[in-house]
């Protein structure tokens, strides 16, 4: 492994560079190699704990999209014209409560960790929970994971536009709706996973009308 050496301009260059991408040209697709780029980002993306709360369901069937949109406003032109959609699950209470089948498994064969450590682990892991946290609720669960997750997206998107892919993000959807529409047409098992976000990659059919407008450096950072 190499220490990373990409240069600051072309980093910042990247994310002036990419923006909230309303319409795609539907003439162009990202490459197979280019978007499973983009999901290897998703999965070497840090969580809290390391338990990765997630799974992407890459969406390219068009009947599949064609029902989406009547769930997700925010969405229907992103439908028709971007390469890749993909949605974006966080797990549910059932999947990531301390003593979860899923956790422990996280523990014993994708980390590896020694017993006694696994033991340590769990104790930490469940006092986070019940008192640091205060994650005493399936909503509190999930939003917690929804928050692991937002870090694969963002990851997706900044390296998306590293190498010159477009992207949006959308929350524009009925959540319930949508997850009903999950479990009947994707087999998605919505008692263990919700539906966090959708995202669009491709390219853009335009550049945007404006540059960037953000709050002052001054005003968003506080050195003390």
């Amino acid at each position: 492994m190499t220490t990373p050496n990409i240069a600051k301009e072309d980093i910042l260059n990247a994310f002036n560079f990419r923006h909230a991408t309303k319409e795609f040209d539907a003439t162009k697709t990202v490459s197979d190699e280019d978007i499973n780029f983009i999901l290897k980002t998703a999965q070497l993306s840090p969580s809290s704990f390391g338990f990765e709360p997630w799974h992407f369901i890459v969406v390219q069937d068009k009947e599949l999209r064609e029902l989406l949109k009547p769930v997700a406003w925010g969405a229907p032109l992103k439908l028709d014209t971007a390469s890749h959609f993909i949605l974006g699950l966080s797990m549910k209470a059932p999947m990531v409560k301390h003593n979860s089948d899923y956790i422990i498994h996280m523990m014993k064969d994708v980390k590896q960790l020694p017993e006694d450590v696994i033991e340590m682990y769990s104790k930490f892991y469940r006092e986070f929970q019940e008192r640091d946290f205060n994650l005493d609720t399936d909503k509190k669960l999930f939003d917690w994971s929804s928050k692991q997750t937002y870090i694969a997206l963002g990851n997706m998107m900044t390296a998306a536009a590293l190498i010159g892919i477009d992207s949006c993000p959308i929350e524009g959807f009925h959540q319930e709706k949508a997850e009903a529409l999950l479990k009947d047409k994707f087999n998605v098992d919505t008692d263990k996973y919700g539906l966090s976000f959708m995202t669009a990659f491709g390219y853009r059919k335009d550049n945007p009308a404006h540059e960037k407008s953000r709050r002052s450096f001054e005003d968003m950072v506080t050195f003390k």
